[in-house]
């Protein structure tokens, strides 16, 4: 059976690595005060989540010659009662304690956004959407992987992961090139058929000269609820009647985990959200050498 982990390659361990060297630069000065004894930390979920980041949180230790156990699996919602123990960490003090911060941090931020994430999934669900539900390209630098990574095993879509993954044609590209009929020409010229086109509309004008062009998706931006129900069902249905449906709706700006449920509709293929990886709160992890009886 696949698992989410089988979709990192070889460069998130460059990533930990860098990590790792962020929070140590030169001298360890704790690590030399603990020394090198064999010693077992118990790894504790301290509030309900949705454990996710565990492939990150493993190859921390790897690379400090530590073992990892779990005894909860990614994607499960954890209820601790006070505090749950998940794991244990295996391996010398100062290795432990060397990766300690960097491996909780990365699981708490991870988890955090899997846990959002898995709360708009359960709406979605309880609703019945049938489109597409998404986080966007507002992510930390340097923490990208890590936070789609957590999209992803809280059941949503991640989006585009950079500026290369899909042609996004914003307000700036459009005034810039001087229409979106030229902007849209233009970026087909230079990507391909391999890549989409995405064209985000003002109006219901906009996403006719969108769809025109040959855009691959529309996104209707910063309408309301009800205006942008109204719209797709307008720009559906007049497509519609001329034949043409090559084309994917989706609606951005301003919409929470709160107010998205309002903007659900058959007419919608693709919804997404900014607050699915932003403002998110942390999952509380903590990691505690095993004290010697």
């Amino acid at each position: 059976m696949a698992h989410f982990s089988h979709l990192l390659a070889t460069n998130y361990k460059s990533i930990i690595a860098e990590y790792l060297k962020e929070d140590v630069p030169s001298f360890d000065y704790g690590g030399y005060v603990v020394g090198e004894d064999d010693q077992v930390a118990i790894l504790y979920c301290k509030a309900e989540g949705v454990l996710a980041g565990v492939p990150f949180f493993d190859e921390v230790f790897k690379q400090l010659d530590c073992r990892v156990e779990w005894k909860a699996a990614e994607g499960d919602l954890l209820k601790p009662n006070g505090k749950m123990e998940i794991g244990r960490v295996y391996g010398k003090a100062r290795h432990i304690l060397l990766g300690e911060r960097t491996a909780l941090n990365i699981i708490s931020r991870c988890s955090g956004i899997a846990s959002r994430a898995r709360k708009v999934h359960d709406l979605q669900q309880a609703h019945g959407f049938k489109g597409i539900i998404a986080a966007t390209r507002k992510t930390t630098p340097g923490f990208r992987l890590v936070e789609k990574y957590g999209v992803l095993v809280g059941g949503l879509d991640t989006h585009r992961m950079d500026l290369s993954s899909m042609v996004m044609l914003k307000d700036n590209h459009i005034w810039s090139s001087g229409s979106i009929t030229e902007a849209v020409k233009a970026a087909r010229k230079v990507c391909g058929f391999a890549l989409k086109i995405e064209v985000e509309c003002q109006s219901e004008e906009e996403a006719d000269e969108a769809i025109a062009a040959g855009a691959d998706i529309v996104m209707l931006d910063n309408f309301s609820a009800q205006g942008l129900k109204d719209a797709a069902k307008s720009i559906k249905q007049r497509w519609a009647a001329k034949g043409v449906n090559h084309f994917y709706l989706e609606s951005s700006g301003g919409i929470t985990p709160d107010t998205c449920a309002t903007y659900f509709c058959d007419d919608l293929d693709i919804l997404s959200m900014s607050t699915i990886t932003q403002g998110v709160p942390h999952i509380d992890f903590s990691l505690k050498i095993n004290k010697k009886q």
